[in-house]
């Protein structure tokens, strides 16, 4: 019996974490600047977090979605507390393309309506409805593949009006800023046309905000860059700090029944546990605020290297486009210099994703690191 290989994968084990650092079997010191697929937002092993999970786990670790669990509540008043909308309500789920599929369905079930309309270069997830929005042909499955996903030209207004014109799309689904594709922003006029054509043709609009969501981007969602509110915010990555956590929060336009959506495992005692930690975290030691400075640092330096051809981002969510195909220089940061970073669809990009509280004086390691290795 073994592992289902669909991962290539790194020689190294690693076996213990500490802030932004990782240390593997022979006691190697790593700097985690990908935050495993930006999920570590606290950094490793908070002091706050692993209180709050032995905390929990000693009372209860588990019990199903048919009783009542104050944590929950607790929860949603944070979420709404610190994305400043405290009038939503927040469905809880397991993983961010959990968080999609609600959203799609939620959507489905609001206007009656089958096509959802997405974009080249995005990912929103693996389940069913979600890998059929996302534009990899690779991952979808004979049985995902379906008429009713229309993926659209990233920032083509003319194609977004001219989908709109049969009056049959349920929702329109976007990254505030697109991670996997290799961090790229929407423009402004382009989500100010998505929210125009969503209310005059009573469609949903869903802010993916799994990978670019709190407070990754310098505010909690990066949708508040562009000036336009959605309807549907999905989250799921630094929400947990790990611990597997998704949420949909949910415009009060929209009302609940009974058995509309569902799950086991979403919103447990544990999980939620672990989501509220990383909120009081994120609030009481300015962690948006941070991701939002030490994030314009690193951008402005890095936009002046030489093999540097271009920089994206927001916060501490960064693309770093380079002269030359980059996986041999993410080899030399790891293994020469200790350096996780991270990958894109696009084979020329870097990708950062650190945790929130990076420091300043880890930000200038890596700089002056990389400076030296991109030649």
């Amino acid at each position: 019996m073994g592992l289902f290989n669909v991962y290539p994968l790194f020689p190294i084990e690693i076996t213990r974490g500490e802030g932004s650092y990782v240390y593997d079997t022979a006691g190697t010191r790593y700097l985690d600047l990908y935050g495993g697929h930006a999920v570590i937002s606290i950094g490793h092993s908070h002091p706050r977090y692993v209180q709050r999970i032995t905390e929990q786990v000693q009372r209860l670790g588990f019990y199903s979605n048919s009783i009542q669990n104050p944590l929950q509540e607790e929860l949603a008043v944070k979420v709404g507390e610190l994305s400043g909308r405290p009038e939503w309500d927040l469905f809880l789920c397991n993983s961010g393309a959990e968080a999609n599929e609600n959203a799609l369905k939620l959507a489905s079930f609001h206007t009656g309506r089958k096509k959802v309309i997405s974009f080249t270069n995005g990912f929103h997830g693996r389940t069913s409805l979600a890998v059929a929005v996302t534009d990899n042909p690779g991952i979808v499955a004979p049985v995902n593949a379906t008429d009713n996903a229309l993926i659209l030209p990233f920032n083509d207004e003319e194609a977004l009006e001219m989908a709109f014109a049969n009056d049959e799309i349920a929702a329109v689904i976007i990254e505030g800023i697109q991670g996997v594709g290799g961090i790229f922003l929407p423009d402004e006029s382009f989500m100010k046309k998505i929210r125009s054509l969503c209310d005059i043709y009573g469609t949903v609009f869903i802010a993916d905000s799994v990978q670019c969501g709190y407070g990754r981007s310098g505010r909690f969602f990066s949708q508040d860059y562009y000036g336009v509110e959605a309807d549907l915010y999905t989250m799921a990555k630094g929400m947990g700090n790990g611990f597997p956590i998704g949420g949909v929060l949910i415009s009060p336009k929209f009302e609940a029944k009974f058995g509309m959506l569902g799950t086991t495992f979403g919103g447990n005692h544990l999980a939620c546990a672990a989501a509220l930690a990383v909120a009081e975290v994120i609030q009481e030691e300015h962690l948006i605020e941070n991701a939002g400075a030490i994030g314009d640092y690193l951008m402005g330096e890095l936009a002046g290297i030489s093999a540097v051809q271009e920089v994206r981002g927001k916060g501490l969510m960064i693309g770093i486009d380079l002269e030359y195909p980059a996986a041999d220089l993410r080899k030399k940061l790891l293994f020469d210099h200790h350096i996780f970073t991270g990958s894109a669809s696009r084979k020329n990009t870097i990708r950062l994703l650190p945790a929130l509280n990076l420091s300043k004086e880890d930000a200038d390691h890596f700089l002056e690191v990389f400076k030296s290795a991109a030649g």
